[in-house]
C-alpha cells in the first residue's frame, strides 16, 4: 500500500515540500504496522501451539516453538520502535500476553518458577493478563490428569493457580491500566474454587475406594 503519490500541489505552493514527507513518514508507518501485525498473529498462533503441546506432555517442543517464535516475532515488532503510537495500539499487548500465557503454563507444568515480566522481556499488564489465563491452563491439566487417575504434581498446580489469583487481588487499578484484568482476576476465582472442589472431590474418592478395598 502507497500512501501519497505525486503531489497535485503547485511548485510554488508553501505546502509543496510537506507533502512528499508526509507521504514518506506515513509509507513507513504503514510498512512497519503491517510487519508488526503479521509478527504478531505468527507468535499468537505459536502460542496456541505451544499450550496444546504442553498438554500432550511435550514440553521440550512447546519450548522450543516459544524459543523460536519470540525471536521472529522481536525481529518484527523491531520496526515499531520508531512509531510508539502504533507500538501501544493494541495488537503487541496481544501477542505479549498470549506469549506469557504460554510460558507460564509451560513453567509451572514443569516444575518450574513462574517467569517474572523481566524474564519474558512483556508489560506487566501483559503479564498480569497472561498468567491469569494460564490459570486456566492449569485447571486443564489437573481435570486430565484426574481423569487418567494421577494425582501426583495436583496439589502444587492448585498451589500455583492460588498464588497467582492472591497476587491478582492487590492489583487495585483503573481496568484502563491494566487491560481489563479485574474481570479476569474475577474469572480466576471462579476457576480456583472450581478447581479446588475438583480435586478435594477426587482425593476425597479415592481415599473411600482405598479404605473399602
Amino acid at each position: 500500500m502507497t500512501i501519497g503519490g505525486e503531489s497535485p500541489l503547485p511548485d510554488t505552493s508553501p505546502l509543496a515540500d510537506i507533502a512528499p514527507r508526509i507521504a514518506l513518514h506515513l509509507n513507513k508507518k504503514h510498512a512497519a504496522r503491517e510487519k508488526a501485525l503479521q509478527a504478531s498473529r505468527a507468535l499468537i498462533q505459536a502460542c496456541a501451539r505451544s499450550i496444546r503441546e504442553v498438554h500432550r506432555g511435550e514440553l521440550v517442543e512447546a519450548c522450543a516453538r516459544l524459543d523460536e517464535a519470540r525471536a521472529t516475532a522481536n525481529e518484527g515488532f523491531k520496526a515499531l520502535k520508531e512509531h510508539p503510537d502504533i507500538e501501544h495500539a493494541g495488537f503487541v499487548h496481544d501477542a505479549e500476553k498470549e506469549y506469557a500465557e504460554a510460558r507460564a503454563t509451560l513453567a509451572l507444568v514443569s516444575g518450574k518458577p513462574l517467569p517474572s515480566p523481566e524474564d519474558l522481556e512483556v508489560t506487566t499488564t501483559a503479564w498480569l493478563n497472561g498468567i491469569a489465563e494460564a490459570a486456566g491452563e492449569l485447571r486443564r491439566v489437573i481435570l486430565d490428569r484426574l481423569r487418567q487417575g494421577k494425582f501426583e504434581g495436583c496439589d502444587a498446580l492448585l498451589e500455583a493457580m492460588d498464588d497467582i489469583y492472591a497476587l491478582l487481588v492487590t492489583i487495585d487499578f483503573p481496568d484502563a491500566m491494566t487491560g481489563g484484568l479485574r474481570r479476569t482476576t474475577d474469572q480466576t476465582r471462579g476457576i480456583l474454587e472450581r478447581t479446588r472442589g475438583d480435586l478435594t472431590m477426587a482425593i476425597v474418592q479415592r481415599r473411600g475406594t482405598s479404605f473399602k478395598s
